[in-house]
């Protein structure tokens, strides 16, 4: 797990330079010319768009194929990971297509396409690695990365094959208006580069700043005294396990997000400011409010979810810790989303920027400490979610009034005491011997209460 999330890094910060910003461009162009019945301008723009970045995705695989070596010694710094290195070069080209359809049926509000294919995909990658490691049957560290990157490379072929099709009889159902005029393809490209590629940079930038907060860990990890693989084993605990539990709600995030920046766009753009400044309050809230729900759960119970996810034991402590961010890290990435709206990219990458330089400064030192090691990496979160969150608020408070309700305040902070007493009432009364019903009460408790308060709350201002 340490290894394969020291390879991911690499993985994303390719795939930005391929497509960063192009989902965000394509869903925005195609809800305006949807809206207007503009089909021959909008299927003329996705056609443009594919041949375009085919060509560039194409050119960057082959670049990281033949530098596989080099990226593997140079940069994760581990050998073994030049085979999955050379693996992902395909997939980096399927995602890169794959997100214009996605861009497309975000766009014209099919979300469910997307969304459907996406965890037919997923099932398909689980069944794949499961197969692959049954025929292959080997104890190496280079062929199970191999074969993890492999099935996400089967996985993304699968998607784009999918969503092609389904973009295809989508297409055959719109009766263009012929009164529209018809732009030249340059034009056209032109338009969701001017959007991508300030998204792009922004991307790039942040990933290369990202890539190098996940590489400089087992280094520091390894000054701090530790042996590299029990770095290694130690990333793989807190990153690649304990965070994964608990940025489990963050595709409840990722979605809303997804919704919200071609919302927002086309709320500007009719200059409909009173419906945009409800939309931004009422995700913001919902993002701390399920923020609140993941630390409740995660520190009421954190080894039975290490022991429930992933078979393992000596997880709750990083669980329990990693959880304190979540509140922050969810309402950050919110803010983001809501930038990315709003058309703010360049204060968006100066945000970015910031934030990952001083992340980068913390990690440093703090994971070097022995006592506190790689607990570092959680207190770089909260910091740095603290951080966003505050200079992004600030930022959106210029073009829309935020006013923080004293009364949602207190009733947050109640419900807050409330949810953890009664969870924890649940968690003793149920015995050990219904481990399973006793984890999942927990949980489903948590995030009904989470609904309820939702509700509450949106009540109340009305």
């Amino acid at each position: 797990m340490g290894l394969y999330n020291l390879v991911m890094p690499i993985y994303n910060l390719f795939i930005c330079v391929m497509s960063a910003g192009m989902v965000a461009a394509i869903s925005k162009i195609s809800a305006i010319y949807y809206e207007n019945k503009d089909y021959k301008n909008l299927y003329k723009t996705i056609k443009t768009t594919l041949g375009f970045n085919l060509i560039w995705s194409v050119a960057v695989a082959f670049s990281v194929f033949f530098l596989n070596d080099f990226l593997a010694v140079s940069i994760v710094k581990d050998l073994r990971a030049s085979a999955a290195l050379k693996i992902i070069c395909p997939a980096m080209i399927f995602i890169t297509l794959s997100n214009i359809f996605k861009g497309y049926f975000y766009g014209i509000s099919r979300v469910m396409i997307p969304a459907v294919i996406d965890i037919f995909e997923k099932g398909i990658r689980i069944s794949i690695i499961l197969l692959l490691l049954t025929i292959f049957k080997s104890d190496s560290m280079n062929t199970r990365l191999a074969v993890s990157y492999s099935a996400l490379c089967v996985g993304e072929f699968i998607s784009l094959f999918l969503l092609y099709i389904y973009y295809r009889e989508n297409r055959k159902k719109n009766i263009q208006n012929h009164h529209l005029p018809v732009e030249g393809r340059a034009q056209l490209l032109y338009n969701v580069l001017a959007v991508s590629v300030p998204l792009c940079i922004n991307g790039v930038i942040t990933n290369i700043l990202s890539t190098a907060s996940a590489l400089i860990v087992p280094r520091r990890l390894a000054a701090a005294g530790i042996e590299y693989s029990t770095a290694l084993s130690l990333i793989g605990k807190f990153s690649g396990m304990a965070m994964t539990i608990v940025f489990f709600p963050m595709v409840i995030i990722g979605s809303i997000n997804t919704i919200l920046i071609p919302d927002l766009s086309k709320s500007i753009s009719k200059k409909d400011y009173h419906s945009s400044e409800k939309r931004i309050k009422d995700v913001l809230k919902l993002s701390f409010l399920l923020g609140i729900c993941t630390i409740m759960i995660c520190i009421t119970i954190p080894d039975s979810l290490g022991l429930m996810i992933f078979k393992r034991r000596d997880l709750g402590q990083y669980i329990r810790f990693a959880a304190y961010s979540s509140p922050l890290y969810y309402a950050s990435v919110t803010t983001y989303g809501i930038l990315n709206g709003m058309g703010k990219h360049h204060i968006l990458l100066r945000n970015s920027m910031v934030i990952s330089v001083i992340e980068i400064i913390i990690l440093f030192y703090l994971t070097s400490i022995p006592t506190i090691n790689i607990y570092g990496y959680g207190i770089t979160l909260i910091i740095t979610s603290f951080l966003s969150v505050a200079a992004n608020i600030l930022e959106i408070k210029k073009s829309f009034q935020l006013t923080i309700s004293s009364g949602n305040v207190l009733i947050y902070s109640l419900f807050t005491f409330l949810l953890y007493y009664i969870l924890n009432i649940v968690y003793k009364i149920l015995p050990d011997y219904l481990f399973l019903l006793k984890t999942y009460s927990v949980i489903l408790i948590s995030f009904s209460l989470f609904i309820f308060a939702i509700y509450y709350t949106k009540k109340i201002s009305q």
